[in-house]
């Protein structure tokens, strides 16, 4: 039994220093541009199994083996996941019914900002609500690049858009792995975080088409833009405190999208905006003639569109499904491998004062393999490629050709979940949360940023909650705070990291073909993430001290 140490230096400035390197060799390397990403990540794995072998402490072999024990759950399920969207994706161009459904959608209008709104924050909010982990980036990029928008564009800005929905994606599965390891009741932080983030849904399609078209741009389509904002920020609020926290994205999605469209059928901006060029400094862009690069050709019929929506619909389909808890209490005690790693599992100890008392790290890898929801995807790709005449042969042909061009994808996620593994199970990730928690009257502002930075480091808003989740409880109870506020802070700040963390970011840049410039997707949004989790940090801080906020805080 070996116990972390989480101040190896006795002094909590050093020893929080030494926590950090992983994470800044990570980011530097990536925010470099010179260092392709999935070489970035391997190099800070090994200085993460460094930093956890000679500072922390910890024994090489159970170092190792938290390594591996990473990598593989980065492959399953996630990078089973991106693997399988991304072959949906494939079959869908090979079709050519992937075409048809930008030309429906860019004919809904043809102005760059409103498509913005409906595809990147409405339509994605609705692949996030149905199977989250990366799948709306992965959409939304390839449909914006398809209508012109440059990779930069396609990416950074379905990037910015996938924030506000994340704390409820995939079914409610961040708030289900934060109730499990702080014992609130889903409801209850399903509520608080819908107190909340909807504040955030009205904010960010007006700071994503900002980031695109700049201030005056933005204001041209301020109507359009409050619609798409009120429209989702409203249900999100309504489903989470009085519904449930499972289908909240899905059914403010849907709504955000009927107000969306709806309101375009009576309104028109004064001045359509048709270049997909992103604002440049000295606002060129915005003063340069505009330039219309939609699809060429009749407007699909409304069979086509249909047609063309066939393997979405497939995919939301058996994704709500995969997602539900009856289907998995079903399919997982029979297709299920529980794996006990040894000479790891039961073998770390938690000390105070991360844990009320010391409690044993289990390290037991899951293989779910049929309710993985990358299963899923891939029996809906399977569906869809039988009902669009592909032979097996074929479709064996393209998933090789699929699984050729996401390798280095698939690299850079085991890497980056082998360091959220070896961190937790090192303790490194305790440091950082202790330094954290340190700031006496300021953790509600440096608790929410603790989310963010647990977001950054896994790529997953679930993986920090079950990261940090029992550190805010224990911390918010220490100093008087409500656990409910903080725990939900810590997934409401989560969000704001997504678009940061390096999985993100590779599945943008695979989605958008743009292999090779993870580091100018990262540079794009990089502040962009920064200052929409310091505003987050802030309203927690009102929520924590000042009324009227203080009363929003659930009992």
């Amino acid at each position: 039994m070996w116990n972390q140490v989480y101040n190896p230096f006795g002094n909590s400035v050093l020893s929080t220093i030494a926590a950090a390197l992983p994470v800044l060799a990570l980011l530097l390397l990536i925010a470099s541009g010179k260092v392709k990403a999935h070489i970035a990540a391997v190099i800070a794995l090994v200085v993460a199994i460094a930093v956890a072998i000679f500072l922390f402490t910890m024994p090489a072999g159970l170092a190792l083996r938290a390594a591996v024990l990473g990598a593989a759950t980065g492959l399953f399920p996630i990078g089973w996941i991106v693997l399988n969207v991304i072959f949906m994706y494939r079959l869908t161009v090979a079709t050519g019914r992937f075409e048809t459904l930008q030309k429906a959608i860019g004919n809904v209008t043809p102005d760059r900002r409103l498509q913005l709104l409906l595809i990147a924050f409405s339509f994605g909010a609705f692949f996030e609500g149905a199977s989250g982990f990366g799948t709306p980036v992965a959409v939304t990029g390839a449909i914006l690049i398809g209508l012109g928008f440059s990779p930069l564009a396609a990416s950074g800005l379905s990037l910015i858009a996938n924030t506000a929905p994340v704390a409820y994606g995939a079914l409610g599965t961040p708030i289900a792995g934060l109730a499990s390891v702080t014992g609130i009741d889903p409801y209850l932080l399903g509520a608080m975080v819908g107190r909340q983030l909807p504040f955030f849904s009205l904010l960010v399609p007006f700071w994503l088409i900002w980031a695109f078209a700049g201030f005056r741009g933005m204001m041209q389509i301020w109507p359009a833009i409050l619609v798409c904002g009120v429209s989702f920020a409203i249900p999100q609020y309504l489903i989470s405190n009085f519904i449930n926290p499972w289908i909240v994205d899905i059914g403010a999605s849907l709504i955000s999208m009927a107000c969306l469209i709806g309101f375009m059928q009576v309104w028109k901006p004064a001045e359509l905006w048709l270049s997909p060029a992103l604002r440049t400094r000295d606002d060129s862009a915005a003063s340069a003639p505009p330039v219309a690069v939609t699809a060429s050709g009749p407007a699909p019929s409304s069979a086509d569109v249909w047609k063309a929506l066939t393997p979405w619909i497939i995919v939301c389909a058996i994704l709500l499904v995969w997602g539900s808890g009856w289907f998995k209490a079903i399919v997982n005690p029979i297709f299920t491998w529980n794996y006990p790693v040894p000479g790891l599992h039961n073998l770390i100890q938690k000390v105070p004062p991360v844990v009320a008392a010391p409690a044993q790290e289990g390290a037991v890898f899951a293989f779910t393999w049929l309710s993985f929801t990358g299963s899923g995807m891939l029996i809906a790709a399977v569906i869809f490629g039988f009902i669009a005449g592909f032979s097996p042969a074929r479709m064996i042909a393209e998933y090789g050709r699929t699984l050729r061009v996401v390798t280095a994808s698939l690299i850079t996620i085991a890497a980056m979940l082998a360091i959220g593994t070896l961190t937790r199970y090192s303790g490194i990730d305790a440091t950082l949360g202790l330094a954290f928690a340190g700031t006496g009257v300021l953790y509600p502002f440096f608790g929410t940023l603790l989310g963010w930075l647990g977001v950054a480091l896994t790529g997953s808003d679930t993986a920090s909650n079950v990261l940090f989740g029992g550190l805010q409880k224990i911390t918010s109870e220490q100093l008087g705070l409500s656990p409910i506020l903080m725990g939900a802070a810590n997934s409401s700040g989560g969000v704001m990291g997504k678009m940061i963390d390096a999985q993100s970011i590779v599945v943008a840049s695979t989605a958008t073909n743009w292999f090779g410039h993870e580091g100018s997707i990262l540079r794009f949004v990089f502040w962009h993430s920064i200052a929409l989790a310091c505003l987050v940090g802030l309203l927690v801080m009102l929520q924590a001290y000042v009324h009227p906020f203080s009363a929003m805080v659930v009992r």
